[in-house]
C-alpha cells in the first residue's frame, strides 16, 4: 500500500460527495429524513466530512480539529455553499496530511484501538476508506429516494 494511491482513492470519491451533493434537486432535500431511514444526505455528509478531519486532518496531519458530533447528526438545513466549502477545505487538509506522512509509518501503530486491539496507520486508514463508502453509498440512496 501507498500513500499517494490511499490519497488518490480518498481524493476521487470527495469529489463524488461533492458531485451527489449538487445533484440534489433542492437544499430542502438534501436534509430530509423519510420515514424509516435514520440521517439526512447532509447529516451524513457532515459526518465523513467530521471524520476525515478529526481522523487524518488532526491525528495524522496536525491540522487542529474539534469534532462536533452533534453537530454532525442533528445539523438541520444547513446551506448547500457552506458544506460544499467545508468539503473543499476537507479536500485539502486530506492531501496534505497523507503526503506528509511517511510510507514508513504505515506500519506503526495506530492511537485508536477502536475494535478492541491494537492496529497500524495503514489498516485504520483502510478503515477509514471503507467507511466513508460506506456512508457515500447511503447519500447516493438518500438523494435518490428523496429527488
Amino acid at each position: 500500500m501507498k500513500v499517494k494511491e490511499l490519497n488518490d482513492l480518498f481524493q476521487r470519491d470527495l469529489k463524488k460527495l461533492k458531485q451527489e451533493l449538487t445533484s440534489y434537486t433542492s437544499e430542502d432535500q438534501l436534509w430530509l429524513v423519510p420515514e424509516g431511514i435514520v440521517n439526512s444526505g447532509g447529516n451524513l455528509a457532515l459526518h465523513l466530512l467530521g471524520n476525515l478531519r478529526h481522523f487524518i486532518g488532526n491525528d495524522l496531519g496536525g491540522f487542529p480539529y474539534v469534532r462536533n458530533r452533534e453537530r454532525e447528526f442533528g445539523a438541520k438545513g444547513e446551506p448547500l455553499e457552506g458544506l460544499l466549502l467545508e468539503l473543499e477545505e476537507t479536500q485539502v487538509i486530506v492531501e496534505k496530511s497523507l503526503l506528509a506522512l511517511h510510507p514508513d509509518r504505515l506500519g506503526d501503530v495506530s492511537i485508536h484501538a477502536f475494535f478492541g486491539y491494537p492496529m497500524t496507520i495503514g489498516y485504520f486508514l483502510i478503515h477509514l476508506y471503507g467507511h466513508f463508502n460506506y456512508h457515500l453509498g447511503q447519500i447516493n440512496y438518500h438523494r435518490r429516494m428523496v429527488n
